[in-house]
């Protein structure tokens, strides 16, 4: 239990190394000036009455902001402010104050300075319990079982994130499974040893000879190998004090050995990803060591444990250098179980997660079986593993002339005569409103309703996943499209409809930002078909004018103005990406990194090796901080 409390701990925030960069430091000067001199009125003028000390409208109060502005949790205040100030949403059109332009620019420039207000900080390790299929997919790595044996732990829930805790009864599902894997690669007592089990413990000692000492040497390649890092002597310790314990107990050597080996299964040093040794005291900051660094890098792009080539270079501490990683990044891209990279982000990215179970209308969309929706999924995952493995621009995400497609998906693109069975295939498009993610029958699924399409839902879709801006939360209280007069509506298209729900002001500045891109996407159907008429039989209007001046009137040019956003495009993907290789939200100093690592991108026409390759090698990914040990939770997934 002490070992267990050990590792479900993590690490407690203590003052990080001070930059020593002139130019950072003169950044972060400039910053608390502006902040002081232009922000902090702002605030104090406009926002605290209603969001301060004495009044929290909302919930939301900005004093703790303004004491502290370069904390995590006051950057998540402010970003919901830039939104809000950004779309005029704050202060409400009837507050008597109002901000001029030249004010709300002010404030909307000094957002860019935040990041600069926090110390430089890779953030800690996070140990984290290994995931289902991490766990799973580490099993068979490690003995040749099936990942299947992992199928009565829980799913992982999408958004819910990184878990460090152990229940009793998910302990009792370890142990169950860590049983059932003993079975099926141990011979039963006194029977011949199976193959895996002459690999993993080798000859039994003869007798007369010390078979504690061959116990330990056993242990300590077990372990090596379960814990992706050389054991430590104290846990060896209690390792052969299983074997002790059983020994006193009668059990043979080769079932003491199990028992052993059992001990290794249910330990956390096997189920958490754990530091491998203690760091130098007196430091804040120190770089991941090999094996940490090899554990990472394994679980981002694999989702399993270290293979012999990345092992070999921990034990020799060749890793961390930079030629090294970044050859061995380029190795696990090209290796099939880099496919876990998008299971594991890409999915979640692109809301892909929640397709399988995600409702239609039966009756409007009987199309929509089981063998749909994994073909839907599919699309998407070969979609993605093309632009990595080609190296192509992250652009090709939103702007390309190919898919995948197989007989099922092709009837909804209209290609049911020329793609045909179940095998999945490389399709070259003719039609230029297809091609890239937003043309993607599902992701139109996953932000559509059960029996219609949503225009605002694709619209935050686009602005938050796309371009990485942050939609404005909607008031409160704002009915939804079908409680409108049903005879006032009878006759309207939905985007009349929704028009018609934007003469509220209270609505109107978010949907002039979320409408025009959801409805450039209108004359996809709610499962992905082209239509040029809605449900009600009106004429589908895809016009539209994004902010500065950019009109469209189809999806296909909707998909030229948001691919010519290419450091947007990039810099989203960036950031969503480092946050999960690091099981953490990015904050403070993280965006600084992302500054520099776009200035590399953009040189290599934003590349998606050199984008997964730069965030690997990156100041947070490499390095970590050192803290006191608490409870704590961790970054989503």
């Amino acid at each position: 239990m002490t070992l267990l409390g050990f590792a479900l701990s993590l690490t407690m925030p203590c003052k990080a190394e001070p930059a020593d960069d002139a130019d950072f430091a003169a950044l972060q000067a400039d910053a608390k000036k502006s902040f002081h001199d232009g922000v902090t009125p702002f605030v104090k003028t406009y926002c605290t009455e209603c969001h301060g000390d004495k009044k929290r409208k909302g919930g939301i109060n900005f004093q703790p902001a303004l004491k502290n502005p370069g904390d995590a949790a006051s950057s998540k205040r402010w970003k919901q402010a830039l939104a809000t100030v950004k779309t005029h949403d704050m202060p409400p059109e009837d507050a008597d104050n109002q901000p001029t332009d030249e004010e709300r620019q002010m404030f909307l420039d000094w957002m860019g300075k935040i990041k600069f207000l926090s110390p430089k900080d890779p953030g800690p390790f996070v140990i984290r319990r290994l995931t289902k299929v991490e766990y799973g997919n580490t099993l068979h790595d490690l003995f040749g079982v099936e990942p299947a044996v992992a199928h009565e732990l829980p799913d992982e829930v999408f958004g819910e994130g990184y878990l460090n805790t152990l229940s009793p009864l998910q302990s009792e599902q370890y142990l169950g499974i860590a049983n059932e894997v003993l079975d099926r690669i141990l011979a039963p007592n006194n029977a011949p040893p199976a193959e895996v089990q002459k690999r993993l413990f080798g000859k039994s000692p003869k007798p007369g000879t010390d078979a504690r000492a061959a116990a330990k040497s056993v242990a300590r390649s077990l372990a090596r190998n379960a814990y992706r890092r050389p054991p430590s002597e104290a846990e060896l310790d209690v390792l052969v004090g299983v074997f002790d314990l059983a020994r006193k107990n009668k059990l043979t050597y080769p079932a003491a050995l199990r028992l052993m080996l059992k001990a290794i299964l249910v330990s956390p040093q096997f189920l958490f990803i754990t530091p491998a040794e203690e760091a130098e005291s007196g430091r804040d900051i120190v770089p991941l060591d090999d094996y940490q660094l090899a554990s990472r890098l394994s679980y981002l792009l694999w989702a399993t444990m270290p293979d012999a080539e990345l092992s070999v270079l921990a034990d020799n501490g060749k890793l961390h250098e930079p030629a090294i990683l970044k050859a061995q990044v380029k190795r696990l891209l090209e290796d099939h179980r880099s496919r876990a990279l998008f299971d594991g982000f890409a999915a979640q990215w692109l809301g892909l997660g929640n397709l399988e179970s995600k409702i239609f209308d039966t009756a409007k969309f009987p199309q929509m079986t089981g063998e749909m929706r994994s073909a839907m999924y599919d699309e998407a995952r070969l979609f993605f593993d093309s632009i990595v493995r080609e190296n192509r621009s992250v652009v090709s995400f939103v702007d390309c002339d190919y898919t995948f497609l197989n007989g099922t998906l092709a009837t909804l693109y209209g290609l049911e005569k020329t793609v045909t069975g179940p095998e999945m295939r490389k399709v070259q498009l003719t039609d230029a409103n297809r091609g890239g993610i937003l043309g993607m029958p599902g992701i139109l699924a996953t932000t559509s309703l059960p029996n219609r399409t949503s225009p605002v839902r694709r619209g935050v879709w686009v602005l938050e996943q796309v371009l990485g801006e942050q939609a404005p939360p909607p008031p409160p209280n704002v009915p939804a499209l079908e409680k409108q007069d049903k005879k006032k509506v009878a006759n309207l298209t939905l985007r009349q409809r929704t028009e018609l729900h934007r003469t509220d002001p209270v609505c109107a500045n978010c949907h002039k930002i979320l409408d025009p891109i959801g409805f450039g996407l209108e004359n996809f159907d709610a499962i992905g078909r082209w239509r040029d008429q809605d449900d009600t039989g009106g004429a589908i209007d895809a016009v539209g004018e994004l902010p500065g001046g950019k009109h469209f009137a189809s999806p296909k040019e909707l998909k030229v103005i948001i691919a010519a956003r290419k450091g947007e495009l990039a810099r989203n993907l960036t950031e969503k990406l480092l946050a999960y290789a690091l099981c953490r939200q990015l904050e403070g100093y993280d965006e600084i990194v992302v500054d520099h690592l776009m200035e590399t991108l953009a040189n290599d026409g934003y590349c998606m090796q050199t984008l997964i390759s730069e965030v690997v090698s990156s100041y947070p990914f490499v390095n970590h901080r050192i803290q006191e040990q608490v409870t704590s939770s961790s970054h989503e997934k």
